[in-house]
């Protein structure tokens, strides 16, 4: 709105700061982190009155059988401090920006939808399974889609690397290494939105885990955005010039803010939880993000928490089925390590470090192409 103000209608000389991107990004966090902590407490109020709370998994570690109770569906406080973050700082005319508010809401409705059954309908089981993975595909196709028809022209004079919106780029490689058919680019997209989106969900299991790393991803991916989208940074760094691309950065901003705020009241011991509203939601942004600004396979790094999470999973599922016998303790992974001995604050600060050292690396690679 500020930009938008700013742009069109004669106003005073200090909003030409919401004309920088890097402003808007910074201010659009404060707001989401200030907004979430102001209305925390209440919204926490509103979802004890209303009695909807969180159902803990019977086949859980014994620990966890105290949080029966803790409020859940604090995904809609985060999503609401982003949303309305968004509309002061963002720009609307940016398509890529806009394409990521809409879509992080419809994969939102997925989870609100699950937690609706979980906690109003008191059904345990939530939206089936296989009925969510579907609506997922689906809502992550109409995005692809959407992505590649109205994405702008790329191949721009002024920038030394050529490519198309279907090129895989590798970390160290300054140029894409693979160009797919667009077939095969719609399932590998489709792979990475669904895959980011599922394993930040596995990943909420502890208590200020999941949000905590999810912003050490969103703040990093955010720089790659901001840099991706600025032509003297991305013809420096060897990036891909994706014009457009650094207004996303206000958007990563937003919820890498609203995480911090979440933070504050789901940290051990929670007093509530995001439920499959946000994690669904967050988890598919950094999918649609790494898309956009060709990171996808440095998306594995960036959110390697998840990725580590989400393997736990498969491989005790798969070691379970063919061998009868389980690797871990329990997964995902981090019940596992609770399971051992590990204080759940343990846990989740050693998997935050990690989150970080992460991130780093994946900053370090910016200059390694």
């Amino acid at each position: 709105m500020f930009e938008y103000l700013y742009s069109n209608f004669d106003m005073p000389g200090f909003f030409r700061l919401f004309s920088y991107v890097s402003f808007r990004a910074i201010a659009a966090c404060l707001f989401a982190m200030v907004f979430s902590l102001a209305f925390g407490e209440v919204f926490i109020r509103y979802l004890q009155k209303f009695n909807l709370k969180e159902i803990i998994r019977s086949d859980g570690p014994n620990s966890h059988k105290a949080k029966q109770g803790t409020p859940t569906m604090g995904g809609l406080l985060i999503l609401a401090s982003i949303a309305f973050a968004c509309l002061l700082f963002g720009n609307f005319s940016n398509i890529y920006f806009l394409l990521l508010l809409i879509f992080i809401f419809l994969f939102a409705l997925i989870g609100f939808i699950d937690d609706y059954i979980k906690v109003i309908l008191k059904n345990k089981q939530g939206l089936n399974s296989k009925v969510k993975f579907i609506l997922t595909v689906i809502v992550s196709l109409s995005f692809c889609l959407l992505y590649y028809y109205i994405s702008p022209n790329q191949n721009t004079n002024y920038h030394l690397i050529s490519y198309e919106l279907s090129s895989i780029f590798i970390p160290f490689f300054k140029n894409p290494v693979i160009l797919l058919p667009l077939s095969l680019s719609l399932i590998f997209w489709i792979i990475v939105i669904v895959g980011s989106s599922h394993a930040v969900n596995l990943s909420d299991g502890l208590d200020g885990l999941a949000i905590g790393n999810l912003s050490i991803a969103t703040s990093t991916i955010a720089v790659f955005a901001y840099l991706t989208g600025t032509p003297l940074a991305a013809n420096y760094l060897n990036l891909p010039l994706i014009e457009g691309a650094h207004e996303i950065s206000v958007f990563l901003a937003a919820i890498t803010g609203a995480g911090i705020g979440f933070l504050w009241f789901n940290a051990s011991p929670a007093k509530i939880f995001m439920g499959d509203t946000g994690s669904i939601a967050l988890g598919s942004a950094l999918g649609m993000v790494a898309i956009i600004i060709k990171k996808e396979i440095l998306l594995v790094l960036i959110c390697g928490v998840f990725v580590i999470e989400a393997l736990s999973v498969i491989i005790q599922v798969t070691s379970y089925k063919l061998r009868r016998k389980r690797v871990f303790k329990m997964s995902p992974i981090h019940h596992h390590f609770e399971l051992t001995g590990w204080p759940e604050t343990r846990v989740v600060i050693r998997f935050w470090l990690i989150g970080i050292v992460l991130a780093l690396l994946a900053i370090s690679t910016l200059k390694i192409q």
